[in-house]
């Protein structure tokens, strides 16, 4: 598959601001992270770019114009409604086709994918942009913080967050993971991998917002769409980071499968005193 490292700038004609789509905020917004287009769109602005944010609900047509486009965590019934009101049409996949950069966390990380378990377990066809596979988890759910090794050729540091779902998903040969969990579940397979990475387009369990805790993966992710960019200053947020990693590194990892046995989502936890979470993908 094209290296999800340097994909390069999109190439579109930069004559106005920087369009940041936050998918079905309605549907896919139970964790807030909606926030990552705030973050992107900041650190554009920071950087003397337009940037615009808009919030497209599922009443609404999503445009295949856009530049980067956002999908946050939701519950079952939701994210079925998402998947289905994207299916017609298949914006993102023209907008991808056309340069734009998606970033898919927890249900929306589901949605993206090739299939996902609904409501009732069953699978539901997904939008085809990456090359994984979610169903039900069985047993406790995931939830709690995160630490995980990005893959290196992406050249990014520990990435941090936290997770909260119950999802089980397997990756096929076109996508590669966004990272190998050292704190945390992740993808839940018994492999140790957390997220998966496409052709401009990165899938995650990780909430936070995933990239107010990790910003240059979002750096990563807008010079997929403007080219090289300026550093910024960035101390008090790497003070953030290494606060929430400093709490995250007491938990525990994501046991992996014996040699030659197939995992098992049963293999998910959660951590002690923790209540169990209300059902949901993402």
């Amino acid at each position: 598959m094209p290296g999800p490292q340097a994909p390069g700038a999109s190439g579109r004609q930069r004559d106005s601001a920087v369009t940041i789509v936050v998918v079905h905020p309605d549907l896919l917004g139970t964790y807030g992270d909606g926030g990552n287009a705030v973050v992107l769109a900041q650190r554009l602005r920071w950087r003397g770019v337009a940037a615009e944010v808009i919030e497209i609900a599922s009443d609404q047509a999503v445009p295949a114009s856009a530049d980067l486009y956002c999908l946050g965590g939701g519950e079952d019934g939701p994210q079925t409604q998402s998947a289905a009101a994207m299916a017609a049409g298949r914006p993102l996949t023209r907008a991808m086709q056309d340069g734009a950069v998606v970033l898919a966390v927890c249900a929306g990380y589901q949605v993206v994918g090739e299939s996902f378990a609904g409501s009732d377990g069953q699978p539901r066809a997904g939008l085809g942009l990456l090359d994984v596979r979610a169903a039900k988890g069985v047993g406790l759910r995931a939830v709690g913080e995160v630490v995980c090794a990005p893959v290196p050729e992406l050249g990014l540091p520990t990435l941090t967050g936290y997770e909260n779902h119950g999802g089980l998903t397997t990756l096929g040969p076109s996508a590669r993971p966004l990272a190998q969990v050292r704190t945390g579940v992740g993808n839940g397979g018994g492999d140790g991998t957390e997220g998966a990475l496409g052709a401009r387009v990165v899938g995650t369990y990780l909430h936070g917002p995933l990239l107010a805790r990790n910003p240059a993966l979002a750096d990563l992710l807008l010079s997929w769409v403007v080219g090289p960019l300026d550093p910024l200053d960035d101390t008090e947020v790497m003070a953030l980071r290494t606060a929430r990693l400093t709490a995250a590194r007491g938990g525990r990892s994501l046991p992996r499968a014996p040699r030659g046995k197939a995992p098992l989502a049963a293999r998910l936890f959660r951590r002690p005193g923790q209540p169990r979470a209300p059902t949901a993908s993402g």
